[in-house]
């Protein structure tokens, strides 16, 4: 071997090396102990599809038999081979919410680490499960949802109502949870770590069609990171269970509910910051701005028109009130979690564990 050889190969030792090392950190699917949460209530002619499509790596398959007048679990049953199912049967319908921790609950009890939810309609497309999974697994994030709006070609498919909606939705979301960073807030296909899942269980979410969205909220209580994934939507002939007349008016109300008690708890229970004080003055701003200037109107003379410094008087305020809560919003959306909890999480269990094995 040439000197010259010699020398290329001792450069490249060192890079081989590191590779090496890397490719060993890296997580695998494998024995990650992934489980899919399945909530069926009348998927009847497609949960078996769901479950034939699982990926091999998946350690367990929950199926939430949510007081199914169709018979889903008994279905499930009777007819699924896979011997990684699992049936939960409800009492009571709960809604795709309320299945959904139940099945948190039974997958975290047996084991899982991540818990991906897949809707029983087979319209979610399994080979992105790892794309779900995969920011969790690198510990970049506590919870991962799909995205069908990064491609217009993603969209192709999607009803126009649909997108006009989602879109609408995602707007109102990001006021909501104070997750600037994501958007299709009602995607239903997602992961969450299992330790911050046993933390939200804990929680109030709604049960029924608001549970993502509100999730989310939850979610932000407790400073959880939250990463998009891109995947295209897919429908065939299911039929949504969704009315959009019924659903407007409870939503928005509930969006202004969660705006309303994230801004209190995040700027003025758990912390205090800059944008504390600016939301304060700048709301007292524009009211008192807008005050004056409906007074005034309210009590002037018939036909007198308004003097240069009462104009100033109530423009002056709103002008920097807006400019105020503008601030705020800035600060809202540069304050959105960027560190994960589950790794501490995750540490505090094992702690826990081994304490109790004393």
């Amino acid at each position: 071997m040439t000197s010259i050889d010699k020398i290329a190969r001792r450069a490249h030792s060192p890079l081989e090396e590191r590779r090496k090392v890397l490719r060993g950190m890296e997580p695998r699917l494998e024995g990650s102990g992934v489980w899919l949460v399945v909530p069926c209530f009348k998927v009847k002619a497609k949960v078996l599809d769901v479950i034939a499509r699982a990926p091999a790596w998946i350690e367990g398959i929950v199926c939430v038999d949510d007081a199914c007048p169709e018979g889903s679990g008994d279905y499930i049953e009777a007819n699924s081979k896979d011997p990684r199912v699992v049936v939960v049967r409800l009492a009571k319908n709960q809604g795709v919410g309320g299945a959904t921790l139940a099945g948190y609950r039974e997958a975290f009890a047996r084991g899982g680490q991540v818990l991906v939810k897949v809707d029983g309609d087979d319209q979610m497309d399994l080979r992105y499960v790892s794309h779900l999974v995969a920011p969790i697994l690198l510990g970049e994030a506590d919870y991962a949802k799909g995205n069908r709006f990064t491609s217009v070609s993603h969209l192709a498919s999607m009803p126009g109502v649909r997108v006009f909606g989602n879109a609408s939705l995602s707007f109102a979301a990001k006021l909501s949870t104070g997750y600037w960073n994501i958007f299709d807030p009602t995607n239903g296909f997602t992961a969450i770590e299992g330790q911050v899942a046993s933390m939200v269980m804990e929680k109030r979410i709604s049960r029924r069609f608001f549970f993502e969205t509100d999730l989310l909220y939850h979610l932000g209580t407790l400073r959880a990171v939250v990463r998009d994934v891109p995947m295209p939507a897919r429908y065939a002939d299911e039929v949504s269970n969704i009315r959009i007349g019924a659903i407007v008016g409870p939503f928005a109300f509930k969006h202004a509910r969660n705006f309303l008690q994230r801004v209190l708890g995040q700027y003025f229970v758990r912390d205090f910051h800059a944008a504390s004080l600016e939301l304060v003055f700048g709301l007292f701003s524009v009211l008192f701005g807008v005050g004056y200037a409906v007074h005034y109107l309210t009590v002037r003379s018939h036909g007198q028109a308004a003097s240069a410094g009462v104009v100033m008087a109530a423009a002056l305020p709103v002008i920097l009130g807006v400019q105020l809560l503008l601030q705020a919003l800035n600060f809202d959306v540069l304050n959105v979690p960027s560190r994960p909890i589950h790794p501490y999480l995750r540490t505090i269990a094992r702690m826990d564990a081994g304490d109790e094995s004393r």
